[in-house]
C-alpha cells in the first residue's frame, strides 16, 4: 500500500465533478463515471489521453506516494494528517490557467503563490519521516539520468525530485498528448473547464490517497478542511 497527500477539492465542488467526468472517474467513489457527449474528442481518443490521471485520481500532489516506514502506523500518520490540516489556514490561488508540461496537460496557478508553496514544504517535511526508503526499481522509474543535479539530490532525500524550489503545483489533466493532437486537446479542455479557467482556486481542503497495492487506482481516504483548529478555538 501506497500513501500521498494531496490537494483535492471536496467531492460536491464543482470543478471536482467538471474534473472527475473528464477523466472518467471518481476518486471519492472510486467508480466509473458517464464520459461527457459534448466534446471534441472521440471516447476511445479521451480515455487513451486520461489513462494516467485517471487512475491517480483528481490532485495537486503536496507529498508524492509513498510507502509507510516498517516503525510507523497507519494510525499515526492520519494523526500527523490531522495535525497538518488542523494548523494551515485555508487560502485562495488569485487564478488557475491551462498549461502545457512538457507532453501533459494541467490547470496551474497563474503566479507563484507563497502559501502554497508553503503548505508543499510542511508536506514534504512533515510525512518525510513516514515514507520508507526507495526501492531501486522506484529510483530507477524516476529517470535519474534525465533529472537535473539538484533534482537527483531531492529525489535521494525526500523520495520525489519536486520538491521546495523544484515544485510546481499542478492538477493534472492528460497523460503524454502526441503533438498532432495537442491543438485539439488543448481547445476540448479549454471548453470543457472555462467556468474555472482565469479564476480563483479555494485551497481549503487537503487529502490523503491511499493506493491498495502497485498499480490499483488511488482512493480519498479522507480529506479535511484547512484550519480546523482555529475553528475549533472560535468554537
Amino acid at each position: 500500500m501506497r500513501y500521498a497527500i494531496y490537494f483535492a477539492p471536496p467531492a460536491d465542488d464543482r470543478l471536482s465533478q467538471t474534473a472527475s467526468r473528464w477523466l472518467g472517474r471518481d476518486a471519492f467513489l472510486d467508480g466509473a463515471l458517464t464520459w461527457p457527449q459534448d466534446l471534441a474528442l472521440e471516447r476511445e481518443q479521451q480515455m487513451a489521453l486520461t489513462a494516467e490521471p485517471r487512475r491517480y485520481g483528481f490532485h495537486g500532489t503536496l507529498k508524492a506516494p509513498f510507502e509507510l516506514a516498517s516503525v510507523r502506523s497507519e494510525a499515526e500518520l492520519i494523526a500527523a494528517f490531522d495535525e497538518l490540516a488542523a494548523e494551515i489556514e485555508p487560502f485562495d490561488i488569485p487564478d488557475i490557467r491551462l498549461q502545457q508540461i512538457g507532453p501533459f496537460f494541467a490547470l496551474v496557478p497563474c503566479a507563484h503563490s507563497a502559501p502554497l508553496q508553503a503548505l508543499a514544504e510542511q508536506a514534504v517535511r512533515r510525512f518525510e519521516p513516514f515514507r520508507a526508503p526507495l526501492s531501486e526499481a522506484d529510483l530507477a522509474r524516476r529517470n535519474p539520468e534525465k533529472l537535473t543535479q539538484r533534482q537527483q539530490v531531492h529525489l535521494a532525500a525526500w523520495g520525489y525530485p519536486y520538491v521546495f524550489e523544484e515544485f510546481q503545483f499542478h492538477l493534472t489533466l492528460t497523460g503524454p498528448v502526441p503533438e498532432e493532437a495537442r491543438d485539439l486537446v488543448r481547445e476540448t479542455l479549454e471548453a470543457a473547464f472555462d467556468t474555472f479557467i482565469g479564476r480563483p482556486l479555494s485551497i481549503s481542503t487537503i487529502a490523503l490517497f491511499v493506493e491498495p497495492q502497485r498499480g490499483a487506482p488511488f482512493t480519498v481516504h479522507s480529506l479535511l478542511p484547512l484550519g480546523s483548529a482555529s475553528a475549533r478555538k472560535i468554537a
